[in-house]
């Protein structure tokens, strides 16, 4: 599984799934990724997510 916020792959048993109100789920692999997720920030706009990392050209 991987972490709807930063895009990095979790471990079996470990991180955080957040079930919304209208039944959407979120997994986080750290309270960092989580809160940051909740700010309402966006990944792309954040220098270390995979995301940001793949749309910068650093990264596959």
């Amino acid at each position: 599984m991987d972490c709807t916020f930063c895009g990095e792959t979790m471990q079996r048993g470990k991180g955080k799934i957040v079930v919304k109100k209208t039944g959407e789920t979120s997994a986080y692999c750290s309270s960092k990724c989580e809160h940051n997720a909740l700010l309402g920030r966006s990944a792309r706009k954040i220098q270390w997510t995979r995301v940001s990392r793949v749309a910068r050209g650093k990264e596959k």
